[in-house]
């Protein structure tokens, strides 16, 4: 055998020996990480994947326009349950869900669409009687909550977008993201070098997220951040966020569509997502709607400015059910 042929061979054994430990540890990791992280609320099977959702109720409720809780990129419900949902559901009903292909949540390869994950919800909340809600939404779920709110305007009666993505950007995605949307390629990076390069790198990545603000120090294990990392699950978040940008640019000219009462919450401090390229952008084009850009911080002011946006979220609340009352009394 000549000397070429034996080093190309040796250095394919050695890359697949290599990713054969790669993809056992992966498989070894996401069954710790889900025992860790069970689901903790109900199934719901609609079409195109079966949902995952928590239902919290306060014991008496002052009224009967339930809140949605819909997480962003990477994310699950729990992070909106730490940052809102216990707080909320003191006084209203609380549906946090985990957005398909998120969580303990499934889909079909067309659920990557915000269009199709918002009819997905529409159904989900149809599931549980639920006729009208107010939509609150973090980061990329601002595409998915005005996706509903434009293609279902009976099913919102109010939307609190946070730190939302709304419209078109020039300065790409993480090369991770492109890189693992690909076919073939992406479910074998998915599959072997994901979660151990994920793990390493979950720290220094939620401090990215919460700057300038200090992440909590529990906050990856109580917002179960690590579920996200599981193939399924990064294969899933990186078709979202690969195919965003084609999305939000068709949906973009549709937002002067949205009567509702519709409120921003953005830091004028976060690099993530820019606040003058979508939440500002928003304002503008919605006149009715209300911006609100809070100081110094990052892109996580549902958790560093829990009171402030839980007022923000009241405000809507109250401006739905005076609407609501309004319509009925008519």
């Amino acid at each position: 055998m000549p000397l070429s042929l034996k080093f190309i061979l040796a250095v394919f054994v050695i890359v697949a020996a290599f990713g054969a430990l790669m993809a056992g540890i992966t498989v070894a990791a996401t069954s710790s990480i889900e025992r860790r992280h069970p689901p903790a609320g109900w199934f719901v099977n609609v079409k195109g994947g079966r949902m995952h959702v928590l239902n919290l109720s306060p014991t008496e409720r002052a009224e009967d326009l339930p809140v949605v809780l819909l997480h962003g990129a990477s994310g699950n419900l729990q992070d909106m349950r730490v940052a809102l949902g216990d707080t909320l559901s003191r006084n209203h009903r609380v549906i946090l869900v985990d957005r398909p292909g998120y969580g303990w949540s499934e889909r079909s390869p067309e659920g990557s669409s915000p269009g199709r994950q918002a009819a997905m919800i529409s159904e989900m909340l149809d599931y549980f009687g639920i006729k009208r809600a107010v939509i609150v939404a973090h980061s990329l779920a601002g595409a998915v909550a005005t996706a509903l709110a434009l293609d279902d305007p009976s099913r919102v009666a109010g939307l609190v977008l946070i730190a939302p993505v709304l419209h078109p950007w020039s300065t790409g995605v993480a090369w991770y993201y492109s890189l693992t949307s690909m076919p073939v390629i992406g479910s074998l990076f998915a599959h072997t070098l994901a979660l151990p390069a994920g793990t390493v790198l979950l720290g220094p990545t939620i401090a990215a997220v919460f700057a300038p603000q200090v992440a909590p120090a529990d906050y990856a294990q109580r917002a179960a951040i690590r579920l996200v990392l599981r193939p399924k699950n990064f294969i899933a978040n990186a078709s979202d966020v690969a195919g965003l940008l084609e999305f939000v640019t068709v949906q973009a000219p549709r937002y002067s569509e949205l009567k509702m009462p519709t409120t921003v919450i953005t830091g004028d401090r976060d690099t993530i997502v820019s606040p003058r390229i979508h939440s500002r952008a928003l304002a503008d084009t919605v006149p009715h709607s209300k911006l609100i850009m809070l100081e110094g911080v990052g892109h996580m002011p549902h958790h560093v400015a829990r009171d402030r946006v839980v007022e923000a979220i009241e405000d809507v609340v109250t401006q739905a059910l005076d609407a609501q009352g309004d319509k009925v009394t008519r």
